[in-house]
């Protein structure tokens, strides 16, 4: 995501170095409007999290949990719903110029596993926005075609009759001598 998150609440990684931190974050009513526009929300009525972070070689990991209630617009009747996002991540963070980084040398081809860890992100200073990854998760678990629950999407009956050769064809019968 882009740019600052309109929601912060950092931790250095000096504090992690002394031990396991623990957090119980409350998005406020700015911070919950910010995040509503952010992620293409009509509103966001409550966002918490709950967060732990252990020290993780010379960096972090970082493991949440959150619950928003959220208003969202559905992708079938445009109707706006009330619905709860909620979900849990793990991720792990290292500082810049840690020697624990993966190195990235001119390689032509990744070998992918799905199955293995992320690799962890290095940040760019002492700090860890854990309200920012939260948003970041928060973002990943919404639907992208959110439907309001009941909502069905009906296909229209005779796709023929839309297709712009259809028209066309009416066009030609209707300039026909009869």
């Amino acid at each position: 995501m882009a740019g600052e998150s309109p929601w912060v609440s950092k931790v250095r990684f000096s504090e992690v170095g002394r031990g396991v931190v623990t957090r119980r974050l409350e998005a406020d009513a700015a911070a919950r409007v910010g995040v509503a526009r952010l992620l293409g929300l009509v509103a966001i009525d409550s966002l918490t999290a709950d967060v732990t972070v252990r020290p993780w070689m010379d960096g972090a990991e970082i493991q949440a949990s959150f619950e928003a209630d959220i208003t969202q617009t559905c992708s079938v009747t445009a109707d706006d719903f009330e619905e709860t996002a909620e979900g849990e991540f793990t991720v792990r963070v290292l500082p810049p110029g840690s020697p624990n980084a993966p190195q990235e040398e001119g390689v032509d081809e990744i070998e992918l596993d799905l199955e293995a860890d992320d690799p962890p992100d290095v940040l760019e200073g002492e700090e860890i926005d854990l309200a920012g990854y939260v948003v970041e998760y928060l973002s990943l678990a919404l639907d992208p075609f959110p439907r309001k629950p009941g909502a069905e999407f009906i296909a229209p009956k005779d796709d023929a009759d839309l297709s712009p050769f259809a028209v066309l064809k009416r066009l030609k019968k209707s300039d026909e001598p009869e």
